[in-house]
């Protein structure tokens, strides 16, 4: 018997290839999303990479009656994997209200909803930014490492939404759930069929690289070049969608199928730290193309340099993001020119 998972946020860049990875996987698959940061069109590429069209409603997790009327329509929904959040740290910054009422109201209403529709489990997508600016002896950032304050207000909700989470469980409320703090997630479906494809001007590195390489953007602002760090610049852990995606499913199978405890946490990363300027390069090296760029001042929010240790992650859940930094940065060059091939950017 197939088990059914709830994607809220399913159209969006990591939502689309959990999407992918869990139909593979040979889960049912119900998309919900308001397509407030994405487009329709996403289902037909999933359509096109598996063979199998997933359930759609177009609904805002923030709609309490309109969310309930989708676990009425889908009896069968036994885990979600929660990603629909408002994610810019920079818009976070200049909109803090629009971040707390999107990324708190919408957790609360599927926990409130989950024991009323027996569904089991829930996959939190959380975020490295809950560590803060490590000190020096915590990095590689554990699981253990103390919680910091948060630097944006993006940050804060996911901060905010795991004590929510363990709060409810302790109460008693009879579900499970597995916190996934990923590191930065890069790069597009081998395909090409799916990647990331943000509206406006891009908040994340990569795509705005992709950009500027093909001639949209004039030019590429590394923010900092006086960091405490090797070349200047910030170092982050870049992870592949997919291998990211695949940590999704391995931590649905734990959630569903296994006598685990109420809530785990794990570290979904690389291990590795990359600093902007090094990831520059080597979307350069990878695909022969010339990046036009140059320094800016720092942005307000950003970190100086965090990584993980995913010791946890890789013994646990049986899981490793192994895929090649070099192959990760040309899927995403891949994924920008067919973007520009079917005309839409």
């Amino acid at each position: 018997m197939k088990q059914t998972i709830l994607v809220t946020g399913g159209t969006g860049f990591i939502g689309s290839h959990t999407t992918v990875e869990l139909q593979q996987a040979g889960y049912d698959v119900v998309i919900v999303d308001n397509l407030s940061n994405s487009k329709v069109e996403v289902i037909d590429g999933i359509e096109k990479i598996t063979g199998i069209r997933p359930a759609f409603e177009q609904v805002d997790c923030c709609d309490l009656k309109a969310l309930e009327a989708v676990f009425v329509k889908y009896p069968k929904i036994e885990g979600i994997i929660h990603f629909a959040a408002s994610k810019a740290v920079g818009e976070s910054v200049e909109k803090p209200l629009l971040y707390y009422r999107n990324n708190l109201n919408s957790l609360i209403n599927l926990l409130e909803l989950m024991p009323k529709y027996d569904v089991k489990g829930i996959i939190f997508s959380s975020s490295c930014t809950v560590y803060g600016q490590p000190t020096p002896e915590n990095l590689p950032v554990t699981e253990q490492a103390p919680i910091q304050k948060a630097l944006s207000p993006y940050g804060n909700t996911k901060q905010i939404n795991e004590e929510i989470i363990q709060d409810y469980i302790h109460s008693g409320a009879k579900i499970k759930s597995v916190i996934l703090r990923y590191f930065n997630p890069i790069g597009a479906h081998p395909s090409a069929l799916i990647g990331e494809l943000p509206n406006g001007v891009p908040m994340n590195l990569i795509p705005f690289v992709t950009q500027t390489a093909i001639g949209i953007r004039k030019e590429l602002k590394i923010f900092g070049n006086d960091y405490n760090t090797p070349d200047g610049t910030c170092i982050r852990d870049y992870i592949y969608v997919v291998d990211l995606a695949k940590a999704h499913v391995a931590a649905m199978a734990r959630v569903l199928d296994q006598d685990t405890d109420p809530v785990e946490i794990f570290n979904i990363g690389t291990g590795t730290g990359l600093s902007t300027l090094e990831v520059v390069e080597g979307f350069e090296k990878a695909t022969g193309v010339k990046v036009n760029w140059k320094y800016a001042p720092r942005r307000e929010g950003d970190i100086e340099k965090v990584w993980g240790n995913v010791d946890k992650a890789n013994k646990v859940l049986g899981w490793k993001a192994d895929t090649p930094i070099a192959d990760v940065l040309a899927s995403a060059w891949k994924w920008q020119k067919k973007l520009r091939e079917d005309g839409i950017m």
